[in-house]
């Protein structure tokens, strides 16, 4: 199980909006060299982002990293695709459970743990417009509640 405990580079709220996150998997990432320093300025989305296993590789396809400024001609596509470095064994677990109805692999955070950069990945499930709705109402008591408590406190 992946613990961020690096710089935070991106985070894909949308996935948790979006899936039930059953499993976390954290990957290391093939870059080059002005990628890894646009990563440092901050320059990363995950939004649009997926992941795909091919022939026993895993590739997040769609993440957009900035080019460089002072990269010149050392710079990349930004939306590239690039491999993922999981171990094999939860290559094939992820393999065995995508094969499922509904299960998704998506990306959820990039950040730097120590001088690599990592991508903590989530075994997902959709949600239903009817899941979402319930998230929704929970997330407004919740607000509603802790409000409730300021006001008490305080006041």
């Amino acid at each position: 199980m992946a613990k961020t405990n690096g710089k935070m580079i991106a985070n894909n709220k949308k996935a948790y909006h979006d899936y039930f996150i059953l499993d976390t998997y954290e990957a290391g990432i093939v870059l080059h060299g002005t990628e890894v320093k646009s990563l440092r300025m901050g320059k990363c989305s995950i939004k649009e982002s997926f992941i795909r296993i091919e022939n026993g590789e895993v590739f997040i396809y769609g993440m957009h990293i900035s080019p460089y400024e002072k990269g010149n001609i050392f710079n990349k596509d930004p939306l590239r695709v690039k491999k993922l470095m999981l171990h094999k064994s939860e290559i094939n677990k992820l393999i065995g459970k995508t094969k499922e109805k509904g299960m998704a692999i998506v990306p959820l955070k990039v950040y730097f743990k120590g001088s690599l950069v990592k991508v903590e990945i989530g075994l997902a499930k959709g949600k239903k417009l009817y899941d979402k709705r319930q998230d929704i109402a929970k997330k407004d008591q919740q607000r509603e509640a802790s409000r409730d408590f300021k006001i008490r406190n305080l006041g």
